[in-house]
């Protein structure tokens, strides 16, 4: 299993964890690991050029970053861990196929 997709389904698996009712330091793990997990990810899309994938999973870091907590409140919270853990799966089985990278015909 490659890196990345092992990393994607690593945090698909804890922000879907996150929909249950855990103890807060749990979802401070969680914050951290996205944090970490989503630089990666960015610097892996850095080592192939994909500039749009590098901003999103930038984006999704700064999101997610542990330093200064973003208040969004729990019910939009259990759905930007919904949609992006379900966006991760799904990159993982649609990412033989890139549709971020331009093809060459």
């Amino acid at each position: 299993m490659k890196l990345e997709a092992f990393i994607k389904a690593l945090l698909a698996i804890l922000l879907f964890v996150c929909l249950l009712d855990m103890p807060y330091g749990f979802y401070e793990l969680v914050r951290f690991a996205a944090f970490f997990g989503f630089g990666v990810l960015a610097y892996k899309a850095n080592k192939k050029n994909n500039e749009i994938e590098i901003i999103i999973y930038i984006g999704l870091a700064l999101l997610f970053q542990p330093f200064f907590k973003i208040a969004l409140g729990r019910e939009i919270w259990n759905m930007v861990d919904n949609i992006i853990g379900m966006g991760l799966i799904i990159s993982i089985f649609f990412g033989q196929r890139n549709i971020f990278n331009k093809q060459s015909n």
